[in-house]
This record gives structure tokens, C-alpha cells and sequence, in this order.
């Protein structure tokens, strides 16, 4: 199942600052699970314009997933969003397993209305 979440949370120096979005997204999260779905969550953060930005990377809200649901959120960190580590993550999950991809702002189609 792709969810597509609002995880566009404040961060200082890489530490979630106000995790109200990550909070609003558990029950939908925990429903997927509890049913055995392959959950797999994307979302954007900030503005990085189709550049991958460090310091916009959703590993902080992977990490904080993992604690708020007491299991592994596996963090797929392709900078192009859907390459060799989300492939491999996906192919990988089990039922009940979560997977969140990168950035979706990393990809200049996300803020450009591309054709592609």
C-alpha cells in the first residue's frame, strides 16, 4: 500500500522539532499494519527544488516512525526517490513491514508539473 503522508515537519539541526504530522499519520499507519499490508510512505519536506538537500532528508522521521510504532521503519535514501535502495527495500518487505522513501521534493517532477 503507498501512503502518501504529510511529514513536512520542522527540523533544527536534523531533530524533528514538532512531530504533530508524524502523530496525525499513526492510526492510518497502524491500521495498514495491524491488516498485514506492505505499508510504503512517502511524503516531501521543504523546499529543496529537485536537489537532494541533506538537511531535507525524511531519515529523522524515519527514525522517529520507528520509535512511535515500536518496529522498523526501513529509510530508502535514493536520492532519486525510487532507485536501487527503494527496489530493494520494497522487494524485501514482509507483511506488516514499512518502508519510507526519500524526499518526493528531491525529484524536480514533484515542484515542476513536468511532462515526463
Amino acid at each position: 500500500v503507498l501512503v502518501r503522508c504529510d511529514f513536512n515537519v520542522p527540523l533544527k539541526n536534523g531533530v524533528i522539532t514538532d512531530e504533530n504530522r508524524i502523530i496525525a499519520a499513526l492510526p492510518t499507519i497502524k491500521k495498514l499494519i495491524a491488516d498485514g499490508g506492505r505499508v510504503i510512505l512517502c511524503s516531501h519536506l521543504g523546499k529543496p527544488k529537485g536537489e537532494p538537500k541533506p538537511e531535507l532528508s525524511l531519515a529523522p522521521v524515519a527514525k522517529r516512525l520507528s520509535e512511535l510504532l515500536g518496529k522498523e521503519v526501513v529509510f530508502a535514501a535514493d536520492d532519486n526517490v525510487v532507485g536501487e535502495n527503494a527496489k530493494a527495500a520494497v522487494a524485501a518487505m514482509k507483511d506488516g513491514d514499512v518502508v519510507l522513501l526519500q524526499n518526493t521534493r528531491y525529484r524536480a517532477e514533484e515542484t515542476k508539473n513536468g511532462e515526463e
